[in-house]
Order: C-alpha cells, then sequence, then structure tokens
C-alpha cells in the first residue's frame, strides 16, 4: 500500500494557527471530515481523544499520529497537519509535535489498522522525510 492511496489534498494543511493538543486534534478532525457527510467532526474528534485516553499517539522527534475508529466508516481516512509552530503532545521523548498524521479506520478493520500505522510510522521515522516535509511551504 502506498501513502497517496489513502490521503488527497483536501485533507493537507500547511501551518494553520494551533496553540495546544486539543486544538490540533479539532483541527485535523474538522480536515477529515472534509468529504464525509455522513460523520461529523465532532465524532471524529470523540473517537481521537478517545484513543489519546489511552496513550498519547505522539512518536517522538516531532511526529504524532492520531488515530480512531469510526463505525460508519467504510475504507481508511488520512489527513496530514505540519504546523509551523510545535505544540506539546505528550510524546514519548517529551518534544513538542509539529508534524501530524492523522488515520481513521473502520471499526472493524483491525488488521488494515496496523498495516497503515506501521507504514505511516515508518515513512515519518525517516529523518531525511521529516527534514524534507518540515522544509515544505505549501
Amino acid at each position: 500500500m502506498n501513502i497517496s492511496q489513502l490521503i488527497d489534498e483536501d485533507h493537507v494543511l500547511c501551518c494553520p494557527e494551533v496553540t495546544s493538543k486539543k486544538r490540533l486534534l479539532e483541527v485535523v478532525s474538522e480536515l477529515l471530515a472534509t468529504g464525509l457527510s455522513h460523520i461529523s467532526a465532532h465524532e471524529i474528534f470523540d473517537s481521537l481523544i478517545n484513543r489519546e485516553k489511552l496513550g498519547s499517539t505522539g512518536l517522538g522527534r516531532g511526529v504524532a499520529i492520531p488515530h480512531g475508529r469510526i463505525a460508519a466508516l467504510e475504507q481508511p481516512v488520512c489527513a496530514f497537519i505540519r504546523l509551523e509552530d510545535a505544540v506539546e503532545f505528550d510524546a514519548t521523548d517529551g518534544q513538542p509535535v509539529d508534524l501530524a498524521f492523522a488515520l481513521l479506520v473502520p471499526e472493524e478493520s483491525t488488521e488494515e489498522h496496523l498495516q497503515v500505522l506501521s507504514l505511516i510510522a515508518e515513512l515519518f521515522s525517516d529523518q531525511d522525510f521529516c527534514s524534507g516535509v518540515r522544509n515544505c511551504r505549501d
């Protein structure tokens, strides 16, 4: 699976004004809701925040992969946000987050969920890739 199959340009946002983890999750929820007429940003936010309560999805080195499950979803949906100013995210290394790649999957797709998370984590563990993304302005 290629990451470009999971995300389209309507779900990418560069440098929004975000000052907290909660606000980042709200913005990413709104972004994920774009084009999903049957799922609200509020429902997405609840899914993401409930997952965060189990433990932070901040991987370290400025990267977070907030993710959740939505029963009414038919296929995975992703969004990406690059922040100008990093925000505290309770990441494993204590570093603030400036790159957030969010993932929603259908409620019952456990294997697919793990495969996509693994692909995203591998991609964002590449320092050259992250540097390139951080240098993008649009």
